[in-house]
């Protein structure tokens, strides 16, 4: 998931990076401690680009097509239609 670290802050639910921000949580990647993105990722999804429901249908995609999921179940999971 690649999300700017404001949007990131808006979506905060758990008041996380505010609480990295007041020095409560230390080391807190984005805020008191450096990201890393990762060089070759599998996946890259743009958080702030797309809603919940693409993203979600982007991430399920992959997993098909690299056959770990599959829409008919028969790995024991199923996907929405």
């Amino acid at each position: 998931m690649d999300v700017p670290i404001e949007v990131a802050e808006k979506r905060d639910p758990k008041g996380l990076y505010k609480k990295a921000r007041d020095g409560i949580i230390k080391e807190f990647t984005g805020v008191s401690a450096p990201y890393e993105a990762p060089e070759n990722p599998e996946i890259h999804i743009l958080a702030d680009r797309s809603s919940v429901e693409e993203s979600v249908r982007q991430i399920i995609a992959y997993l098909e097509r690299r056959g770990l999921l599959s829409a008919d179940g028969a790995n024991g999971c199923e996907t929405a239609p």
